[in-house]
């Protein structure tokens, strides 16, 4: 290769290094500045929101939230989706719809889409992707189209220092314990007890840690003890 084109092909490379570096930078930037904080909510005004928490930007859909109450210290991941109610410009009441206690983090991509009740306890941690709701349509009518039946709202509560994985979806009226394990991609539904692990489509208990010892369940999704250190 001549030596003015080597010149030329590393002033090349040199030019899209620097490229690259400038558009990371800026974005970082982008980032930073877009972030929403007690200190620097934006055009959103939270009910509550406390100290050392942070939206990640980009930002999901975020309406109503007034009704929206976040706890110190969480984390919400990029493109996470937070509503209250319907529409935005609703009133919803006196009282917050979504409550999140302090510590939690949401993984991107997740939505919490409230219009009754969904209460988070502290430390909540949740993989990306998941979709929690406290409102489903109906079923009353076989013959009218389901979207257009009369929906129906259960409160959801998930107890502090609850995990839920990846792809999960907790439905209207589910009451999750505490230090409960949601694996990937489960449906729950219903009474989840402290300290178990639940998965599947519905989600069932396989394996609970009651105290002094593990548990594990069988195949009809009840607890059978083992002795403490005898794990299965």
């Amino acid at each position: 290769m001549p030596f003015a084109e080597k010149i030329r092909t590393a002033a090349r490379q040199r030019a899209r290094r620097a490229a690259t570096t400038l558009v990371h930078r800026g974005w970082q930037w982008v980032q930073e500045a877009g972030s929403v904080s007690a200190e620097r909510p934006g055009r959103l005004r939270f009910g509550a929101i406390g100290d050392g928490t942070r939206l990640t930007f980009p930002l999901g859909s975020v309406f109503n939230e007034q009704w929206i109450h976040l706890g110190p210290f969480c984390i919400i991941g990029e493109g996470v989706s937070m509503s209250a109610g319907f529409l935005p410009g609703l009133d919803l009441g006196p009282e917050p719809v979504i409550r999140i206690g302090g510590g939690c983090v949401i993984g991107r991509d997740s939505h919490i889409v409230g219009h009754h009740s969904i209460t988070f306890g502290d430390d909540v941690w949740t993989g990306p992707g998941v979709y929690i709701t406290d409102e489903n349509h109906s079923y009353d009518d076989p013959d009218l189209p389901i979207g257009k039946q009369w929906p129906r709202n259960e409160a959801v509560s998930v107890g502090s220092g609850s995990w839920i994985g990846t792809g999960a979806v907790i439905l209207p009226g589910a009451t999750i314990g505490r230090n409960v394990v949601v694996a990937a991609n489960s449906v729950v539904r219903g009474v989840v007890p402290d300290h178990s692990v639940v998965a599947g489509a519905p989600a069932r208990v396989v394996r609970r840690y009651p105290r002094g010892g593990l548990a594990a369940a069988d195949a009809d999704g009840r607890a059978q003890a083992h002795p403490a250190g005898d794990h299965p």
